[in-house]
């Protein structure tokens, strides 16, 4: 029988261990491709599983680097057609680059579960995707328990420090009225770094929900940080975009740089020693390692650089943060926020300090009152094809209304409570009909006004957020892990330590603790407070409770990923989108604005007849290319098969990973 003391005495491949030292357990052929199960683990023995099928069928290994390799780029294409809807037999994998995808997939075919992946794919994420997430940044967690039909929301964003005030965005000295604002930005200063929180987040996730040891879920990162690996397209863009921001910091322009001060390219191979001895420490010490000793007071350091290491030593206004700051953080389990959507589903996604979950209750709220189903896409077998006029018209004026209450009401309610009941007040059946009923068929509001929820003196705050990167796992023991992780702004506030990057994630918060009449707003800076996100790691389940799972999904997008995730969610259950579908459809919708956006990332598609229909209803049309990063997972039947079915985003360079049929 195998025990976790097994494991913990295992330093090499998690597979390589179980089967040679400790026995499969099974007693049977060696060659079969169902799964083994010892004690409590599944472990998968096909060799072809976490792999993607090549020329005749052929297996490819992610990142080896052979034709076919997902993981060897190529420059940024915009938009990749082509893609079909992935299904594997039990566990599954999806996220927005192919090595965290490697890293996640290899974890459950070890028997890991989904939150034992979801750490390994971290790990991987800040080496490969600096732009996007970061070790020392912030998430959310949607977690479903298989076994007690529970569902989990972790927080694992970033606080203030102690130190800071209302004006730690605005001034300088934040005591003086007339001081300068941080130098050279707000993002670029040390003021945008945040009490870092997603290490703390994941090892209380893994202490509760994990099989294999903490130690063991870093091996992967390390490997690739040591040995090197092919800089993906996104990132090769990032660094050479991001070059005058990077160019302040040493340890920066030594990681993405030549000697020559050139960029890094896409394609080249590039390692991160650094980086790897940061792994280690935290798979030795746990996220202790980057919040007390010596990393912490790396980041302490680096966050109070008072000018940079350029030759002009351009000013940087420091942060305030401590190692204080740094030892007192606590990720937070809360309860998810719900509703049920045409008494066939029940949706959950992420509670506040995001305003994503309550974002898309209300959206999903608004529109059960309206038939969707005869507004579906044409020609969806096209990526998903082209949404319809009033689809989009219906979807957009939802989300405008939810915007106008998000905007207004949700920060940290640790710091500002909801109106009324909280919760239940904002998705009150009856307020969202009423809400629904503002809804003109033929005309767009164009901007909508918040609901009336009683006496809450808030001003509005329509602080743009930016960045981030989404993962979504099922393993084999039916659990599910919904996440969105990230580091604010592209490459964040571009300070690096010890091989990762450090968010500008407080740049969330409002500059300004009031508005234009002095009304205090809700998302205003405060000590120890957590900056209003719009993150929305989202599960779906049949029925009017968790049990019978459908659907995970969640986008990267800042303030759009409301928008990403509405029309997933819609593409597949009101419309019948398959995973891949449902994540390719053309990403439309508004924020609370005139401004209804229609992505054109994807050329092929004519969208004339689309635009010139919401045109005529009023509506202020925007066809740029949009960066989402949707990652879905489904639970479908095929041929009478129960499996799981997954779909990466067509804008950016994930893949599906699992076992069997993929």
């Amino acid at each position: 029988m195998l025990t976790r003391k097994c494991w913990k005495l295992a330093p090499l491949s998690l597979a390589a261990i179980l089967l040679a030292s400790c026995g499969s357990g099974s007693g049977g052929d060696d060659d079969t491709d169902d799964p083994i199960t010892s004690n409590d683990l599944v472990v998968d023995n096909d060799p072809t599983s976490c792999t993607v099928r090549g020329d005749g069928n052929s297996s490819i290994v992610v990142g080896s680097g052979v034709a076919g390799d997902p993981a060897a780029p190529e420059a940024a294409s915009g938009y990749r057609v082509g893609l079909t809807a992935k299904n594997s037999n039990s566990y599954m994998a999806v996220a927005n680059t192919p090595l965290a995808v490697k890293a996640g997939c290899d974890i459950l075919k070890a028997g890991g579960s989904a939150v034992d992946a979801a750490v390994a794919m971290q790990a991987v994420l800040g080496l490969v995707e600096p732009q996007s997430s970061t070790i020392a940044g912030s998430a959310f967690m949607m977690y479903y328990d298989a076994k007690t039909k529970e569902v989990v929301a972790y927080d694992g964003r970033e606080t203030a420090p102690a130190a800071a005030t209302g004006y730690y965005l605005r001034r300088q000295d934040q005591a003086d009225a007339q001081s300068p604002a941080p130098v050279p930005s707000a993002r670029r200063s040390g003021r945008a770094i945040g009490v870092p929180g997603v290490l703390r987040m994941l090892e209380m996730a893994q202490q509760e929900h994990g099989k294999l040891p903490w130690n063991s879920l870093f091996d992967y990162g390390v490997q690739l940080s040591t040995d090197g690996f092919q800089i993906p397209g996104r990132l090769g863009a990032a660094i050479q975009s991001n070059a005058a921001g990077l160019a302040l910091d040493g340890n920066a322009m030594a990681t993405y740089f030549h000697e020559d001060g050139t960029p890094r390219a896409t394609g080249e191979i590039m390692t991160n020693l650094p980086y790897a001895k940061t792994l280690k420490a935290i798979a030795e010490q746990g996220a202790d390692a980057l919040h007390t000793g010596e990393i912490a007071e790396a980041i302490i350091a680096k966050a109070a650089q008072a000018v940079g290491d350029d030759a002009g030593k351009t000013p940087i206004t420091p942060s305030l943060m401590t190692m204080s700051d740094l030892a007192n953080y606590q990720p937070k389990k809360r309860d998810a926020v719900c509703v049920n959507y045409r008494a066939t589903y029940h949706v959950c996604s992420m509670s506040p300090p995001s305003s994503g979950g309550i974002a898309i209750a209300q959206s999903l709220g608004i529109l059960g009152q309206f038939d969707l189903s005869q507004y579906g896409p044409l020609t969806p077998s096209n990526e998903g094809g082209v949404p319809s006029v009033m689809g989009v018209h219906l979807v957009s004026e939802a989300e405008r209304l939810a915007y106008a209450d998000r905007d207004k009401y949700v920060a940290d309610t640790d710091f500002i409570p909801l109106p009324g009941k909280g919760f239940s007040t904002m998705l009150d059946l009856g307020y969202l009909t009423q809400r629904a009923n503002l809804i003109d068929m033929n005309a767009s509001m164009g901007t909508a006004q918040a609901g009336n929820l009683g006496d809450v003196p808030l001003g509005v705050d329509k602080t743009v957020e930016h960045g981030t990167t989404h993962l979504s796992v099922v393993d084999a023991y039916g659990n599910v892990v919904s996440m969105t992780t990230t580091v604010e702004s592209s490459m964040g506030s571009f300070h690096m330590v010890d091989g990762f990057l450090l968010t500008n994630q407080l740049t969330d918060f409002s500059a300004d603790p009031v508005d234009d009449n002095g009304t205090p707003i809700a998302n205003r800076v405060a000590p120890g407070k957590r900056p209003r996100s719009t993150m929305a790691p989202t599960l779906v389940f049949r029925g009017d409770q968790p049990g019978d799972f459908v659907m995970a999904t969640g986008s990267p997008g800042g303030g759009s990923i409301i928008q990403y995730v509405v029309k997933t969610v819609v593409g597949a259950l009101d419309w019948g989108l398959d995973a891949q579908q449902a994540t390719s459809l053309v990403v439309f919708g508004a924020s609370n604005s005139p401004r209804t956006s229609v992505d054109h990332s994807n050329t092929l598609l004519d969208l004339t007849a689309l635009v010139d229909g919401l045109k005529a209803k009023g509506h202020t049309v925007s066809t740029g290319a949009q960066s989402s990063g949707v990652a879905t997972i489904m639970r479908v039947t095929v041929d009478g098969k129960t499996m799981l079915q997954g779909g990466a985003d067509p804008r950016r360079e994930g893949i599906v990973l699992g076992d069997g049929a993929l």
